[in-house]
Protein backbone atom coordinates (compact mmCIF):
# COMPACT_ATOMS: atom_id res chain seq x y z
CA UNK A 1 0.00 0.00 0.00
CA UNK A 2 1.29 3.48 -0.81
CA UNK A 3 0.28 6.55 1.11
CA UNK A 4 -1.17 9.51 -0.73
CA UNK A 5 -1.62 13.20 0.15
CA UNK A 6 -4.55 13.77 2.43
CA UNK A 7 -3.77 10.55 4.26
CA UNK A 8 -5.43 8.07 1.92
CA UNK A 9 -4.02 4.69 1.04
CA UNK A 10 -4.58 2.79 -2.16
CA UNK A 11 -4.54 -0.87 -2.95
CA UNK A 12 -2.16 -2.27 -5.54
CA UNK A 13 -5.06 -2.31 -7.99
CA UNK A 14 -5.40 1.45 -7.62
CA UNK A 15 -8.90 1.57 -6.10
CA UNK A 16 -9.33 4.16 -3.35
CA UNK A 17 -9.18 2.37 0.00
CA UNK A 18 -9.82 5.38 2.21
CA UNK A 19 -10.98 8.98 2.09
CA UNK A 20 -9.14 11.71 0.15
CA UNK A 21 -7.61 9.21 -2.31
CA UNK A 22 -5.93 10.79 -5.36
CA UNK A 23 -5.70 8.94 -8.69
CA UNK A 24 -2.91 6.45 -9.22
CA UNK A 25 -0.78 9.04 -11.02
CA UNK A 26 -0.80 11.19 -7.87
CA UNK A 27 0.48 8.46 -5.57
CA UNK A 28 4.08 8.92 -4.51
CA UNK A 29 6.38 5.90 -4.12
CA UNK A 30 7.01 4.67 -0.60
CA UNK A 31 9.41 6.93 1.27
CA UNK A 32 11.98 6.22 3.96
CA UNK A 33 10.62 7.36 7.33
CA UNK A 34 12.62 9.99 9.20
CA UNK A 35 13.05 9.83 12.96
CA UNK A 36 10.16 11.52 14.71
CA UNK A 37 11.04 14.86 16.21
CA UNK A 38 8.81 16.99 18.40
CA UNK A 39 10.08 20.55 18.41
CA UNK A 40 10.24 22.07 21.88
CA UNK A 41 9.46 25.73 21.50
CA UNK A 42 7.78 28.47 23.45
CA UNK A 43 4.11 28.49 22.52
CA UNK A 44 0.76 29.87 23.50
CA UNK A 45 -1.42 28.33 26.19
CA UNK A 46 -2.99 24.96 25.48
CA UNK A 47 -6.08 25.09 23.30
CA UNK A 48 -9.16 22.97 23.12
CA UNK A 49 -9.30 21.39 19.65
CA UNK A 50 -12.08 19.32 18.10
CA UNK A 51 -11.38 16.87 15.28
CA UNK A 52 -14.23 15.49 13.19
CA UNK A 53 -12.99 12.48 11.26
CA UNK A 54 -10.45 9.97 12.57
CA UNK A 55 -8.95 8.62 9.36
CA UNK A 56 -5.28 8.97 8.49
CA UNK A 57 -5.14 12.76 8.66
CA UNK A 58 -7.57 13.10 11.57
CA UNK A 59 -5.85 10.37 13.55
CA UNK A 60 -2.37 11.79 13.04
CA UNK A 61 -3.47 15.34 13.81
CA UNK A 62 -4.91 13.95 17.04
CA UNK A 63 -1.49 12.47 17.78
CA UNK A 64 0.40 15.67 16.97
CA UNK A 65 -1.89 18.11 18.77
CA UNK A 66 -1.99 16.01 21.94
CA UNK A 67 1.79 15.54 21.75
CA UNK A 68 2.31 19.30 22.09
CA UNK A 69 -0.14 19.51 24.97
CA UNK A 70 -3.49 20.53 23.52
CA UNK A 71 -6.84 19.24 24.79
CA UNK A 72 -8.28 17.27 21.87
CA UNK A 73 -11.76 15.84 21.39
CA UNK A 74 -12.08 13.49 18.43
CA UNK A 75 -15.20 12.16 16.72
CA UNK A 76 -16.12 9.98 13.78
CA UNK A 77 -19.29 8.75 12.10
CA UNK A 78 -19.18 5.38 13.89
CA UNK A 79 -19.32 6.71 17.43
CA UNK A 80 -16.90 7.33 20.31
CA UNK A 81 -16.75 3.67 21.31
CA UNK A 82 -14.77 2.97 18.11
CA UNK A 83 -12.08 5.50 19.11
CA UNK A 84 -10.97 3.90 22.37
CA UNK A 85 -7.59 2.77 21.01
CA UNK A 86 -6.76 6.24 19.68
CA UNK A 87 -7.89 7.79 22.95
CA UNK A 88 -5.75 5.43 25.01
CA UNK A 89 -2.74 6.11 22.79
CA UNK A 90 -3.03 9.90 22.80
CA UNK A 91 -5.09 10.99 25.77
CA UNK A 92 -7.68 12.56 23.46
CA UNK A 93 -11.34 12.42 24.44
CA UNK A 94 -13.62 10.44 22.10
CA UNK A 95 -16.96 12.21 21.62
CA UNK A 96 -19.99 12.27 19.35
CA UNK A 97 -19.75 14.45 16.26
CA UNK A 98 -22.38 16.73 17.78
CA UNK A 99 -20.09 17.42 20.74
CA UNK A 100 -16.73 17.77 18.98
CA UNK A 101 -16.80 21.57 18.78
CA UNK A 102 -18.03 22.24 22.31
CA UNK A 103 -15.69 24.81 23.85
CA UNK A 104 -13.22 24.42 20.98
CA UNK A 105 -11.03 27.22 19.66
CA UNK A 106 -10.10 25.17 16.58
CA UNK A 107 -12.14 22.45 14.85
CA UNK A 108 -10.72 20.27 12.09
CA UNK A 109 -13.27 18.88 9.62
CA UNK A 110 -11.57 15.96 7.89
CA UNK A 111 -14.33 13.88 6.32
CA UNK A 112 -15.00 12.92 2.69
CA UNK A 113 -16.44 15.86 0.78
CA UNK A 114 -19.64 13.95 0.03
CA UNK A 115 -20.21 13.55 3.79
CA UNK A 116 -20.08 17.28 4.58
CA UNK A 117 -23.84 17.88 3.93
CA UNK A 118 -24.64 15.05 6.35
CA UNK A 119 -22.88 16.69 9.30
CA UNK A 120 -25.37 17.76 11.99
CA UNK A 121 -26.81 21.25 11.97
CA UNK A 122 -25.62 23.54 14.73
CA UNK A 123 -22.28 21.76 14.63
CA UNK A 124 -20.42 24.77 16.05
CA UNK A 125 -22.96 25.75 18.67
CA UNK A 126 -21.12 26.03 21.96
CA UNK A 127 -17.70 26.56 20.35
CA UNK A 128 -15.38 29.20 21.76
CA UNK A 129 -15.50 32.76 20.50
CA UNK A 130 -13.19 33.28 17.53
CA UNK A 131 -13.47 29.63 16.41
CA UNK A 132 -11.19 28.65 13.51
CA UNK A 133 -12.46 25.77 11.35
CA UNK A 134 -9.89 23.84 9.32
CA UNK A 135 -11.11 22.08 6.18
CA UNK A 136 -8.81 19.32 4.88
CA UNK A 137 -11.17 18.14 2.14
CA UNK A 138 -10.52 17.27 -1.49
CA UNK A 139 -12.94 16.65 -4.34
CA UNK A 140 -12.69 13.21 -5.99
CA UNK A 141 -15.81 12.97 -8.17
CA UNK A 142 -14.84 9.83 -10.07
CA UNK A 143 -13.42 7.88 -7.16
CA UNK A 144 -15.57 8.76 -4.19
CA UNK A 145 -17.71 11.89 -4.05
CA UNK A 146 -19.81 11.78 -7.20
CA UNK A 147 -20.47 14.93 -9.17
CA UNK A 148 -21.10 18.02 -7.03
CA UNK A 149 -22.96 20.69 -8.98
CA UNK A 150 -21.80 23.61 -6.84
CA UNK A 151 -18.19 22.79 -7.67
CA UNK A 152 -18.66 21.72 -11.29
CA UNK A 153 -21.34 24.17 -12.44
CA UNK A 154 -21.01 27.17 -10.13
CA UNK A 155 -17.22 27.05 -10.06
CA UNK A 156 -16.99 27.04 -6.27
CA UNK A 157 -13.73 25.93 -4.74
CA UNK A 158 -14.02 22.83 -2.59
CA UNK A 159 -13.64 24.83 0.59
CA UNK A 160 -16.11 27.54 -0.45
CA UNK A 161 -18.67 24.79 -1.10
CA UNK A 162 -17.81 23.23 2.26
CA UNK A 163 -18.14 26.43 4.26
CA UNK A 164 -21.56 27.10 2.73
CA UNK A 165 -22.74 23.75 4.08
CA UNK A 166 -21.08 24.27 7.43
CA UNK A 167 -22.38 27.81 7.82
CA UNK A 168 -18.99 28.99 9.07
CA UNK A 169 -15.84 30.31 7.36
CA UNK A 170 -13.10 27.73 6.91
CA UNK A 171 -9.33 27.68 6.58
CA UNK A 172 -8.05 25.18 4.01
CA UNK A 173 -4.99 23.27 5.22
CA UNK A 174 -3.51 19.76 5.31
CA UNK A 175 -5.44 18.71 2.16
CA UNK A 176 -2.25 17.88 0.23
CA UNK A 177 -0.23 16.62 3.18
CA UNK A 178 0.98 13.06 3.53
CA UNK A 179 -0.46 11.80 6.81
CA UNK A 180 2.74 10.01 7.79
CA UNK A 181 4.72 13.23 7.35
CA UNK A 182 2.75 14.69 10.26
CA UNK A 183 4.44 12.13 12.49
CA UNK A 184 7.79 11.65 10.78
CA UNK A 185 8.78 15.08 9.51
CA UNK A 186 8.18 17.80 12.12
CA UNK A 187 11.26 20.01 12.40
CA UNK A 188 12.26 23.00 14.56
CA UNK A 189 11.81 26.44 13.05
CA UNK A 190 14.74 27.28 10.78
CA UNK A 191 15.68 23.67 10.05
CA UNK A 192 16.82 23.40 6.40
CA UNK A 193 14.59 20.39 5.74
CA UNK A 194 11.45 21.81 7.36
CA UNK A 195 8.39 21.24 5.18
CA UNK A 196 5.92 24.04 4.36
CA UNK A 197 2.16 23.68 3.97
CA UNK A 198 -0.13 26.04 2.02
CA UNK A 199 -2.93 27.64 4.04
CA UNK A 200 -5.86 29.53 2.48
CA UNK A 201 -8.70 31.44 4.11
CA UNK A 202 -10.62 34.71 4.21
CA UNK A 203 -10.61 35.25 7.99
CA UNK A 204 -7.15 36.63 8.70
CA UNK A 205 -7.39 36.10 12.46
CA UNK A 206 -8.45 32.48 12.02
CA UNK A 207 -5.74 31.94 9.41
CA UNK A 208 -3.11 33.33 11.77
CA UNK A 209 -4.31 30.98 14.52
CA UNK A 210 -4.10 27.98 12.20
CA UNK A 211 -0.68 28.95 10.87
CA UNK A 212 0.62 29.32 14.43
CA UNK A 213 -0.76 25.87 15.30
CA UNK A 214 0.92 24.31 12.26
CA UNK A 215 4.19 26.02 13.18
CA UNK A 216 3.84 24.60 16.68
CA UNK A 217 3.63 21.02 15.40
CA UNK A 218 6.78 21.46 13.32
CA UNK A 219 5.95 22.85 9.86
CA UNK A 220 6.25 26.16 8.05
CA UNK A 221 3.28 27.65 6.25
CA UNK A 222 2.71 29.71 3.11
CA UNK A 223 -0.28 32.04 2.81
CA UNK A 224 -2.17 30.75 -0.23
CA UNK A 225 -4.68 33.61 -0.31
CA UNK A 226 -8.41 33.52 0.27
CA UNK A 227 -10.81 30.60 -0.06
CA UNK A 228 -11.59 31.58 -3.65
CA UNK A 229 -7.85 31.17 -4.33
CA UNK A 230 -7.69 27.73 -2.72
CA UNK A 231 -7.98 26.02 -6.10
CA UNK A 232 -4.21 26.54 -6.22
CA UNK A 233 -3.77 23.73 -3.67
CA UNK A 234 -6.46 21.32 -4.83
CA UNK A 235 -5.66 17.87 -6.30
CA UNK A 236 -3.84 17.97 -9.62
CA UNK A 237 -1.93 21.19 -8.89
CA UNK A 238 1.86 21.47 -8.50
CA UNK A 239 1.68 22.02 -4.74
CA UNK A 240 -0.59 19.05 -4.04
CA UNK A 241 1.55 16.45 -2.28
CA UNK A 242 4.68 18.60 -2.60
CA UNK A 243 7.17 17.86 0.18
CA UNK A 244 9.29 21.00 0.15
CA UNK A 245 10.10 24.26 1.92
CA UNK A 246 8.52 27.68 1.73
CA UNK A 247 10.20 28.86 -1.48
CA UNK A 248 9.23 25.78 -3.50
CA UNK A 249 5.67 25.82 -2.11
CA UNK A 250 5.30 29.51 -2.96
CA UNK A 251 6.51 28.88 -6.52
CA UNK A 252 4.21 25.87 -6.92
CA UNK A 253 1.17 27.90 -5.85
CA UNK A 254 2.04 30.54 -8.45
CA UNK A 255 2.32 27.89 -11.18
CA UNK A 256 -1.10 26.33 -10.59
CA UNK A 257 -3.37 26.15 -13.67
CA UNK A 258 -6.84 27.53 -12.94
CA UNK A 259 -8.67 24.87 -14.93
CA UNK A 260 -9.34 21.70 -12.97
CA UNK A 261 -7.64 18.64 -14.56
CA UNK A 262 -9.98 16.19 -16.30
CA UNK A 263 -9.27 13.50 -13.70
CA UNK A 264 -10.78 15.75 -11.05
CA UNK A 265 -14.00 16.59 -12.91
CA UNK A 266 -17.18 14.56 -12.70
Amino acid sequence: MTQAPGGARRSAAGAPAARNSPPAAEVAPPRQSCARQRPRRARRADMKIGIIGAGNIGGNLTRRFTAVGHDVSVANSRGPETLKALAEETGATPVRVEDAARGAEVVVVTVPLKAVPDLPSGLFDGAAEGLAVIDTGNYYPRQRDGRIAGIEDEGLTESRWTERHLGHPVIKAFNGTYAQDLLDRPRPAGAPDRLALPVAGDDEAAKAKVRALIDEIGFDTVDAGGIDDSWRQQPGTPVYGLQAGTRAVTEALAQAPEERPADFRG
